[in-house]
């Protein structure tokens, strides 16, 4: 494995390869001359604090170098689970694209390093937080807050859209504040490249091969992607859309008791505007999310100037927006300590490279952890891939989706179960991709019911057999509420 990333992400302590970048398709190189240098530290050069979250393959740390004192986000990403789970290429496109992108509305990378067990990335420390906890601390922000975010974020997208690069995660806990305020981008783990883009790839650092695979968060999560269409940059301005909604309201606007009903609400753009939104926000936010990608502002032959020249950004000075002073932080209460900095919330270096973290069996990020340490489960989605609309007819839709265990006495098999509109439930084999069985359908409970015996395990009733699943994001209480729905519609 070490060896393996030595080869692919060699560094070489020269010039950036920007000066290589050009408007063709994305260039792919044997050779590439990173400007964030890979260096020969160790992990016990760094003074670990605070973690400030956790994913399904990584965990983001404060750093702060003992010989130096410059303080770091340091991403720590488990090589075991790496290899494992086939996320190499991810890991790859991430750094190389993190290299190239130089705005000061994105996180930048300073340089990497890595052990037997982890590779690291030095990225910048974003002291005020997370968007999502000023939100979350304020219950809502005031108008002229949001649109000071929300200038910064489209700032920041339209130069990330103009490499030719769609974010495919944007939502407030991957929008970071510098400690002064100012919104930066991070999390670029399901970014995707598209025809045109001016970054250069290293062989075999992609996303996905499949231009339509399902990935990003559910709340945020355009309609078009549920429907299996391919990636365009409309996918961020939607996520922009619901974004902006949920600083001014407090919430996402698809939010539902499970990702099936927050689907259900996509699909049916099922959107309530709070009576103290102005006419200008709403229609900003009523204009992102719209159904077609194509007619969202920033896309389209207007571009970002249809997006920028909005009446709720009237007043923003686009040609210098970073030098406007921003809203005021709300911090963070402290409990009191007699310790040292961060004593509360200190990372234990025994846990670097464990393999312990868990696997969130798909696309998108699956934790985030308060700085007490507390994590918060976040919706993640899995799966839902143009490859299973063979099992489907013409019309019937995808409404719930996972990859299980089907329980028996001698054998546990990995299948894909799904639940579809027809209403219609098959499971199938994920590896051959041939159909494994259907479960006859009834609105009638006595003929079809669900019975949860823990969050991971349910069973699926009918007269004529019992099949016991294992659900590893313990979802068996979403299963059994989306088949009830279904039943009682």
């Amino acid at each position: 494995m070490e060896q393996e990333f030595d080869a692919k992400l060699r560094i070489e302590n020269n010039s950036s390869s920007s000066s290589n970048m050009d408007n063709s398709n994305p260039q792919r190189s044997k050779s590439f001359a990173f400007r964030a240098p890979q260096e020969n530290f160790s992990i016990q050069d760094f003074e670990l604090g605070k973690i400030y979250g956790v994913g399904s393959y990584s965990k983001v740390v404060r750093a702060k170098k003992k010989d130096t004192g410059i303080v770091y986000a340091m991403k720590i990403m488990d090589k075991k689970f790496i290899t494992k789970e086939n996320k190499t290429a991810y890991v790859k496109l991430e750094r190389i694209v993190l290299d190239q992108l130089d705005h000061p509305g994105v996180v930048r990378l300073f340089f990497t390093f890595q052990d037997t067990f982890s590779l690291y990335m030095a990225l910048e420390s974003c002291e005020g937080g997370e968007l999502f906890d000023q939100i979350t601390r304020k219950g809502r922000l005031s108008e002229d807050e949001a649109r000071f975010y929300a200038a910064e974020v489209v700032d920041a997208l339209e130069y990330i859209h103009s490499m030719g690069l769609i974010h495919r995660d944007i939502k407030p806990e991957n929008l970071l504040l510098s400690a002064d305020g100012h919104i930066k981008i991070a999390d670029f783990g399901s970014v995707k490249p598209m025809q045109g883009s001016r970054i250069t790839l290293l062989p075999n650092a992609a996303s996905d091969d499949k231009a339509c695979t399902f990935v990003g968060t559910a709340a945020y999560v355009p309609p078009e992607v549920l429907n299996s269409s391919p990636a365009t940059f409309g996918n961020d301005l939607w996520a922009l859309g619901c974004t902006l909604y949920q600083m001014l309201s407090g919430t996402s606007p698809f939010k539902d008791a499970s990702e099936w009903l927050t689907f259900q609400r996509i699909i049916a753009r099922d959107i309530r505007f709070p009576n103290y939104f102005s006419a200008e926000a709403r229609d900003l936010i009523d204009q992102l999310l719209d159904m077609d990608p194509s007619r969202r502002p920033g896309t389209g032959r207007g571009g970002y100037a249809t997006l920028k020249s909005h009446p709720f950004f009237k007043g923003i000075d686009w040609t210098n927006l970073r030098e406007v002073t921003p809203p005021t932080l709300a911090l963070e209460p402290r409990a009191p300590s007699t310790g040292g900095e961060d004593q509360d919330s200190s990372w234990n270096p025994s846990h670097i490279g464990d393999g312990s973290l868990r696997s969130n069996d798909g696309n998108g990020a699956a934790e985030s952890v308060s700085e007490g340490g507390s994590i918060t489960r976040l919706a993640s989605i899995d799966s839902f891939d143009s490859k299973w609309k063979q099992f489907l007819e013409p019309g019937e839709s995808v409404l719930m989706i996972s990859m299980v265990k089907k329980l028996q006495k001698l054998t546990n098999k990995k299948v894909q179960l799904i639940l579809t509109n027809k209403p219609k439930i098959i499971y199938v084999d994920p590896a051959k991709l041939v159909a494994k069985g259907n479960i006859t359908w009834s609105n009638n409970p006595n003929d079809l019911s669900v019975q949860v015996t823990s969050p991971s395990h349910f069973k699926i009733c009918t007269p004529k057999k019992v099949l016991s699943f294992e659900d590893s994001k313990q979802r068996a209480m979403q299963w059994k509420k989306a088949i009830e729905t279904l039943q009682n519609r």
